[in-house]
């Protein structure tokens, strides 16, 4: 999968999941705060990237993805090439 499509699919997948307008998912937004995650919804969000994308994410590793820039890096990284 190309960056561009990941990057298109994961904004629909989550604008989906927690009913916001794809236009507010922006590379520089804050995720937690555009989603308006509390540590429950922020577990789902984490099963959700890992069932659609095949990726494996540990909480440790998720502390420093703060902006939908560093998501869409962070999975396009780990997806199988």
């Amino acid at each position: 999968m190309e960056k561009q499509e990941l990057i298109a699919k994961i904004n629909q997948v989550l604008a989906d999941e927690f009913e916001v307008e794809q236009s507010v998912i922006t590379p520089d937004a804050d995720i937690k705060s555009t989603l308006n995650l509390d540590s429950l919804s922020l577990v789902d969000m984490v099963a959700l990237i890992e069932e659609e994308f095949g990726v494996k994410i540990k909480g440790t590793e998720l502390a420093s993805v703060k902006t939908f820039g560093l998501l869409y890096d962070f999975v396009f990284d780990r997806m199988e090439k």
